[in-house]
């Protein structure tokens, strides 16, 4: 499984020690930056570098995103096809998404979390796997048929 990792620099900090969590953990993690702490950047540009990378290839891969509130990273996120993405304020929170909705890109707001319950929703996160349960898997269906519907 590839991750690919993206914040703004409000969520630089926290994204080094979730690249390092990560790597540590033995996933193959691609930064898709900011690779520097660079005031003026935007996070949709990163949030569309990794979104559109897990969109390609949902089964195999899963993004974590990075800003001051994880809100403008979740909306950009799921604005791609085979995107589901969650911003998670804890560990349970992160597990019952990955549990029932299968979420493949996890956001958060580095204002409005501890670094150490971070890294434990990230852990949490990567290391729930989805249910399977009909119900979900009719739900998951559901919001595939969204994608498709005209504005």
């Amino acid at each position: 499984m590839v991750i690919y990792l993206g914040a703004d620099h409000r969520g630089f900090n926290l994204k080094e020690q979730i690249k390092a969590l990560l790597q540590n953990s033995g996933y193959a993690v691609h930064d898709m930056g900011a690779e520097a702490i660079l005031e003026n950047d935007d996070y949709p540009d990163y949030a569309k570098s990794v979104a559109e990378r897990v969109s390609m290839d949902s089964k195999n891969s899963r993004g974590v995103l990075v800003c001051a509130s994880g809100v403008g990273m979740d909306i950009a996120a799921n604005k791609f096809a085979n995107v589901r993405s969650v911003l998670a304020m804890s560990p349970d929170h992160a597990m019952v998404s990955r549990s029932d909705d299968d979420t493949n890109i996890l956001c958060l707001g580095a204002d409005f979390i501890e670094a150490n319950v971070a890294l434990k929703t990230v852990s949490v996160w990567m290391q729930t796997p989805f249910s399977e349960e009909e119900n979900h898997k009719r739900r998951i269906e559901q919001l595939k048929a969204l994608d498709h519907t005209s504005h």
